[in-house]
């Protein structure tokens, strides 16, 4: 089989519900929505700064790396979710659990850099803006999880 040779998984005739395909771009969109607003707010200086900051330790060093893959493991579901993968889905959901239990605990004073924290002066305050913070992410599941056109999607692929 040659490299274009087509493959039954490959042919257009996967009908990819709407409510999937939205989802899918909207955690690419998130994502490059966040990055770009990281970079306004920082600048190039404060991400040379930070960066610089980030292989101080091994402890910054890991935190800096996993939140990188985490955010390219956020856009290949993205890319899954199209094909029909139900992992996919799955692991988004992991990513999301992920992201905001460390936002929480560094919020909390248990986690650095400063950057993957949340100000507020109570819990209550800070759970709240934690909530605002991942309330698209919390849509992009609800699309993916609760519409029985996406339920059945993921169930027959």
């Amino acid at each position: 089989m040659g490299f274009f040779a087509k493959t039954s998984r490959s042919h257009a005739s996967l009908n990819v519900p709407a409510l999937v395909q939205v989802a899918a771009l909207a955690i690419i969109l998130i994502r490059c929505l966040d990055l770009l607003m990281i970079f306004n707010l920082l600048g190039l200086r404060g991400i040379l700064d930070f960066i610089h900051r980030s292989v101080q330790t091994w402890n910054l060093t890991l935190v800096f790396l996993a939140s990188l893959m985490l955010v390219f493991v956020e856009i290949w579901c993205a890319f899954s979710v199209v094909k029909g993968r139900n992992w996919a889905r799955w692991l988004y959901l992991l990513t999301q659990v992920i992201a905001a239990s460390y936002l929480w605990a560094a919020s909390l004073g248990y986690g650095y850099p400063e950057l993957f924290s949340i100000a507020g002066e109570s819990k209550r305050e800070i759970f709240r803006s934690l909530v605002m913070q991942k309330m698209p992410d919390m849509l992009v599941l609800f699309l993916l999880f609760v519409p029985a056109h996406s339920r059945r999607f993921f169930r027959f692929q």
